[in-house]
């Protein structure tokens, strides 16, 4: 597609944009048409209405598809397996119980919340919920309380530590664009994370929880395991080491890369890039899998053991289509130019850089869904705005990435895979779904805006 539109061609696409949400909405909500038929049909209809070449158009929706499955297919599939040997196992019963034992009912949320939040520093936001949810829904079981009371503060704190803080990439990836100092953005980042993940996913959460009270989901929660005998329940550290495992090799991938954009170290180093591969959210997984499998294979069986694997992947399966039908959605979208049409409508407005950056980001993100598109193509877009304001300082370059980062947060819906993800891990309706993880989404992205914004006046 082109990247210059004129006024006439990027209202159309806008429209065409709005249109093919406003259909979804219809065909999901309303018609109850399974969501991965609509999302397929609308993803043709708009290649369609876009002008999109009638050769390109099964390659484009393909592309979205199978790029959105290679990195979600192996995070949930490794992911679940090793949350069915946690929750056979009684591992995932164990952490529950540990953590209502040391932090009172009242506080799991929040230590569920700040745990998730240490997690989050090197894992990303996908790898990360998938590996904490056996837990949260343990927790809700033992408690009775609704899941989305624990599930929202820990997902909302995987999703502010991957947009504000380094060594995630679409943070790095705007810092190296700007040129900020990726030192003090990670200063920043944590501060502004923090009170954001507060008011707006651990006290959101708690509200969500009390409006919202869904059944638990069937993906994680087990019968078995709660007739386990307590001579065969795992250990508390044996269960945390496995939490902590795949945390852990992650962040030398994170870091690591982190160091080599800092130029600290040599990124061609062999130590390095074995090191960096082992840190590969797949790899990482599959090594924590490995070891579920040698622990708990004496006492249970590989017979057993290969069971619950295979029982695992059954359910997934939805969770992984649906996903992929959420990128296709939106690998139309960018494949349409709308991201193009938006910047061409808004590059020229005359605003502050800081609120000129978060409403791009938010149109982006708003339109074509990936959050990390929005993100980087925001960064290209002000750079020569950047460029031409002498004054900004290395503070002022922080709160511009983190206003873009806010903006690339708001709003998650139909064509992001995220909003999939967690609709189909907590087995959440559509409509519940937008009303509590797009409500939270939108609330952080708005609240590390604003809070950004007041720095940038204050400094």
């Amino acid at each position: 597609m082109q990247s210059v539109f004129s006024s006439s061609e990027a209202v159309y696409i806008l429209s065409v944009g709005f249109c093919a949400i406003a259909l979804l909405i219809l065909l999901i909500i309303r018609l109850k048409l399974h969501a991965f038929i609509a999302l397929t049909f609308v993803s043709l209809l708009t290649a369609l209405a876009t002008g999109i070449s009638v050769n390109l158009i099964v390659p484009t929706m393909l592309s979205g598809f199978g790029s959105t499955l290679a990195s979600v297919a192996l995070l949930v599939g490794l992911g679940s397996m090793i949350g069915k040997v946690l929750e056979q196992t009684g591992g995932a019963k164990v952490l529950a119980e540990t953590l209502i034992q040391r932090f009172g009912a009242q506080k799991a949320p929040f230590a569920l919340g700040v745990a998730s939040l240490m997690f989050g520093f090197p894992i990303f936001f996908d790898a990360g919920l998938i590996v904490m949810m056996p837990i949260l829904m343990s927790v809700a079981a033992r408690l009775g309380d609704s899941p989305l009371k624990y599930a929202l503060p820990a997902a909302g704190a995987f999703a502010v530590m991957h947009a504000f803080v380094p060594p995630h990439p679409g943070p790095v990836a705007a810092a190296e664009l700007l040129g900020t100092n990726i030192g003090l953005l990670l200063i920043i980042g944590l501060l502004i994370a923090i009170p954001t993940w507060y008011f707006g996913a651990y006290l959101f959460g708690l509200y969500a929880g009390n409006r919202f009270n869904i059944p638990l989901s069937k993906l994680f929660i087990s019968q078995d395991a709660d007739q386990l005998s307590v001579n065969k329940l795992p250990r508390f550290t044996t269960v945390l080491m496995l939490i902590l495992l795949p945390v852990g090799l992650i962040f030398l991938d994170t870091g690591l890369n982190t160091l080599s954009v800092m130029g600290v170290i040599n990124s061609d180093n062999p130590l390095v890039l074995i090191l960096r591969m082992l840190g590969k959210t797949p790899v990482a997984l599959l090594i924590t899998l490995l070891l579920c499998l040698i622990i708990f294979g004496k006492q249970y069986g590989k017979e057993k053991l290969e069971k619950w694997c295979g029982e695992s992947l059954a359910p997934i399966c939805a969770v992984i289509l649906v996903t992929g039908a959420g990128g296709m959605f939106g690998g139309v979208l960018r494949a349409s130019g709308i991201g193009d049409a938006l910047a061409n409508l808004l590059s020229n407005i005359g605003m502050p850089v800081i609120v000129a950056a978060f409403i791009i980001a938010t149109c982006l993100r708003v339109a074509q869904g990936s959050a990390t598109v929005a993100l980087t193509t925001t960064a290209a877009l002000i750079l020569p705005l950047v460029a031409q304001s002498t004054s900004l300082s290395q503070f002022d370059l922080c709160f511009i990435v983190i206003a873009i980062a806010g903006g690339s947060t708001v709003l998650s819906h139909f064509n992001d895979s995220g909003f999939w993800l967690v609709s189909r891990l907590l087995e959440m309706d559509e409509k519940t779904t937008l009303k509590t993880w797009t409500v939270m989404e939108t609330l952080l992205g708005l609240i590390a805006f604003i809070i950004a914004w007041s720095l940038s006046i204050i400094f």
